[in-house]
């Protein structure tokens, strides 16, 4: 072979490696980092398992005011406060994944299960009194003036709850919907646990149906300036109450379902189906009506609304469609209002992938005015979006953090900003930690496998710290994502 061809073969091979480099992804390696985020999101005692070792214990009297033991669970973001209702919607969509995936999902499976258990132990944990949800730990005012390591906390860990008195529907119901799921996850490994995980959820449930209002009316003044707001409660009771029909298969749920649809409407808030293409930790109606269409689309029951909702709900994401709704960056990302904006792909393509192999399963593709949509066409969809996250974008950047070899460093989290315990062994009080927020220095503890905000409807990111809509990670981001990679790693190969 002469020498010219072998130069032209070498430089052939390197610019593939290249290409592969750039746009070819290990889904499976993204998948395991996905999962290992979850360790770095935990309160409470640590177990001798932990694997992201610069976290240790942390809010360990966290109760101790209300004389209830609510230790563990974790922290929703780059703060140390515990947000319940969003915790509770990051549950039940960490079980939803094992539900759907978890037979693709390896050795990982028991990592993902043990992230799902940490966060029911603490709701079961926060249901433990009759008539009681506890909704927040941590005073949000004191917590946010601070810039502190967890394990140095030294701000009010405030309880604050809702009751029979004083009602929060959408938290106690989002609770019996994680714990509805959970039970269907954990029901061939643990099945007591199963049982007592399905107990709780009807308990929970009943409390939030019989006791409605907002938690808005009780706890707003925290919640609310923090971005937990809600948008009202009838779509958590539906969204539970599907969980539970798919978890017992107690008509009662069913006919709850089916009947609270049409009644879904709340002073100053939008109609069930006016938010067809709406889901999130704050509204959950796409949700419901994926979920429902699986035993629906399999029964042969009577499809309307839930299919058709569906459907519209797809024709409001793709692309092509003619009654797209959401926007696109140059690079391809969907975008919708609001902050945080990776949340929106990576849940609605959670959202796409299952909803494609339900419709697969039962033979069906979607009309979108003039747009014949295949289930496969949403997969493809939902793999472009899971692409961009993890670098096939304009930047060529990596937005989970330990993946690749361009990610976020500066990302706006307390406990990876700051030194860990074994580098800096002396208490770091709550303004001792702004030198470290203000320096440009990349974030000194990697919180592996974390998704950030992400970049602008430009594909803009600017690594910054002190912009947290772009750069904070949320666990309620990275749930959806473990079951998109669970699949995806096992489609590439």
């Amino acid at each position: 072979m002469g020498e010219g061809k072998i130069m032209g073969m070498t430089m052939t091979i390197t610019m593939t490696m290249m290409m592969m480099s750039v746009y070819g992804q290990d889904y499976g390696d993204a998948f395991t980092k996905s999962i290992l985020f979850f360790e770095g999101q935990r309160s409470g005692k640590l177990p001798s398992s932990q694997r992201l070792t610069w976290r240790k214990d942390s809010g360990l009297n966290d109760g101790k005011d209300v004389k209830v033991d609510l230790t563990g669970g974790y922290y929703d973001a780059g703060d140390n406060v515990k947000f319940n209702f969003p915790m509770a919607f990051t549950t039940t969509l960490l079980a939803w994944s094992v539900i759907e995936f978890g037979n693709l999902m390896g050795s990982d499976l028991q990592y993902t299960l043990d992230a799902i258990r940490w966060g029911t132990d603490y709701l079961l944990k926060a249901t433990s009194i009759p008539g009681t949800v506890f909704a927040i730990v941590g005073d949000p005012y004191a917590d946010h003036s601070c810039w502190e390591r967890p394990e140095d906390m030294d701000t009010p860990r405030t309880v604050y709850q809702v009751n029979t008195t004083f009602p929060g529907s959408e938290l106690s119901a989002e609770i019996a919907a994680a714990l509805a799921a959970a039970s269907l996850a954990f029901n061939s490994s643990d099945y007591p646990y199963s049982q007592t995980l399905a107990d709780r959820a009807e308990s929970v449930f009943d409390f939030a149906d019989k006791h409605r209002g907002s938690y808005n009316d009780v706890i707003g003044q925290v919640v609310c300036p923090y971005y937990y707001c809600s948008s009202g409660y009838m779509d958590e009771l539906s969204w539970g109450a599907a969980w539970l029909y798919r978890a017992t298969n107690k008509q009662y749920y069913w006919d709850y379902v089916r009947n609270s649809i049409y009644n879904t409407y709340t002073a100053g808030t939008l109609g069930y189906r006016d938010n067809f293409a709406e889901f999130g930790w704050d509204t959950k109606v796409a949700g419901i009506n994926v979920l429902v269409s699986q035993w629906v689309l399999t029964k042969k029951l009577e499809p309307s609304p839930f299919v058709p909702d569906a459907d519209r709900f797809v024709c409001s994401v793709l692309p092509e469609s003619p009654t797209r709704s959401v926007a696109y960056s140059p690079g391809g990302l969907m975008f919708k209002d609001g902050p945080c904006n990776m949340q929106h792909a990576t849940t609605l393509s959670f959202l796409l992938l299952v909803y494609a192999r339900y419709s697969k399963d039962n033979g069906r593709q979607i009309q979108c005015d003039n747009v014949v949509v295949s289930p496969d066409r949403l997969i493809e969809f939902a793999k472009g979006q899971v692409n961009y996250i993890l670098g096939k974008n304009p930047l060529g950047m990596s937005y989970m953090v330990g993946y690749g070899n361009k990610f976020p460093k500066r990302i706006h989290h307390r406990g990876s900003n700051l030194p860990s315990m074994e580098a800096h062994g002396d208490h770091i009080d709550c303004q001792g930690g702004h030198s470290y927020f203000e320096s440009q220095d990349p974030n000194q503890n990697l919180l592996t496998g974390a998704i950030v905000g992400g970049p602008d409807p430009n594909d803009s990111y600017p690594d910054s710290r002190y912009n947290s809509s772009q750069s904070e990670p949320t666990t309620y981001m990275n749930a959806p994502l473990v079951g998109l990679l669970a699949y995806f790693k096992t489609a590439a190969s």
